[in-house]
């Protein structure tokens, strides 16, 4: 194959139980309160101190500073979006609104560096993982800045007015989440190649398969808790994805890593080439308004999930507003 070696059937089927628990796991922590503190906290708590010190130490696939980093910053977020979902002084105040842009700045950014690190590396295997330097890692590195660039509308950010009380961010639509994916699943080919069946495709798929058809407007929060899920797992198994029968090697291949590269970077310059044309047409502000409320799309957003702030009366769509909770 040209991303990764042969993929035996069942691999092909570990591929589908796999997405599968981490959408179920997702709609599990996102129904109540109690499900989301058993799971991104008491849980974590436990495995930090009696597993990951023993499963991720030195030498192992997943026991590199990023894989550290990874997990506790995804559970932050997850405790974040918690507070913001269920804590109504908290969603008031627009300060808090900046939290979700920037855990996921801190996020993207973190894999940047790796990126860049990687380039700088010799070939050879790092950590338990193969790894194979060159210019795609820079490349994938400029689309993740680009990436974060393009981050835009968190202050139309509010809280569904029903039971499950997600956090919504309309202006993050499909063409920005695309961007995202090939540019994740890039860094994850780059950098953790032999991890990428899962770890890339899989887990994009996780959070991208529930805010088109599940819980749209709520990709952030599907991210943020599928990514805590998989690297609480992987930290926990990391033969999972390199010893196991389960485990899928990368094709290593440097036309692969060129292809994922490039339409990462190819991807995320035409997002940056359509926000800036809407920026300037508009005369919006990327900082105080919402880019993206005429397209439908955004519309699909807002007028299926109850809590919008058009719905309180004296509000005007695309413009700054304090964040609603039910």
């Amino acid at each position: 194959m040209f991303l990764f070696e042969s993929i035996t059937p069942l691999q092909a089927l570990m591929f589908v139980v796999v997405l599968a628990a981490l959408i179920g796991l997702n709609e599990i922590s996102r129904r109540g309160k109690v499900a989301g503190l058993l799971l991104f906290v008491a849980l974590p708590l436990v495995l930090t101190v009696l597993v990951w010190p023993h499963t991720a130490g030195e030498g192992s696939s997943t026991g590199s500073w990023f894989h550290w980093v990874k997990v506790y910053s995804a559970l932050a977020g997850c405790i974040g979006f918690m507070l913001i979902r269920y804590v109504p002084r908290l969603a008031a105040h627009r300060w808090m609104l900046l939290f979700p842009p920037a855990i996921l700045a801190l996020n993207i950014a973190e894999a940047v560096v790796r990126d860049f690190q990687v380039a700088g590396m010799d070939a050879g295997v790092v950590d338990g993982v193969t790894m194979v330097p060159g210019p795609w890692n820079v490349m994938n590195g400029v689309a993740g800045i680009l990436n974060i660039l393009t981050i835009c509308g968190w202050v139309g950010i509010y809280v569904s007015r029903d039971r499950t009380k997600d956090m919504i961010w309309p202006d993050m639509l499909w063409f920005w989440i695309v961007a995202y994916d090939l540019w994740n699943f890039a860094y994850v080919y780059n950098c953790v190649g032999d991890h990428a069946f899962y770890a890339g495709a899989a887990l994009l798929l996780s959070c991208t398969i529930p805010a088109f058809w599940l819980r749209r407007g709520a990709w952030l929060q599907h991210r943020a808790h599928t990514l805590a899920f998989w690297m609480m797992f992987t930290m926990a198994f990391p033969a999972f994805v390199s010893d196991s029968p389960f485990a899928v090697q990368s094709a290593h291949s440097p036309a692969a890593l060129m292809t994922a590269s490039a339409l990462s970077l190819a991807a995320n310059v035409a997002v940056v080439v359509y926000q800036v044309h809407r920026l300037r047409t508009r005369r919006l502000h990327p900082l105080r308004d919402e880019l993206w409320t005429d397209l439908p799309a955004y519309r699909r957003v807002v007028e299926r999930i109850p809590g919008h702030r058009a719905d309180v009366e004296g509000t005007t769509p695309g413009r700054p507003a304090p964040a609603l909770q039910g």
